[in-house]
């Protein structure tokens, strides 16, 4: 884990946040000795967030296939 010191942090901001967002975390010292962690943050997605496929096949031809799946 990386240590900045403010103003280094201040200065270079973005890298900082890139930093972070490789290794996890990065500390941020001020001269008095005081610590801040700046961490990354994963997002949440939902299991139901999934690409779609493009399968080339209109809705009305869906619509029958489940029909006929239904009549058996």
């Amino acid at each position: 884990m990386i240590t900045y010191t403010f103003s280094k942090a201040r200065q270079n901001f973005a890298t900082v946040l890139n930093k972070a967002k490789e290794d996890g975390e990065v500390l941020i010292k001020r001269k008095d000795g005081t610590l801040f962690k700046i961490q990354s943050v994963k997002k949440n997605m939902s299991p139901f967030d999934v690409k779609g496929i493009n399968l080339s096949i209109t809705s009305e031809e869906i619509v029958d296939i489940i029909r006929e799946i239904r009549e058996r």
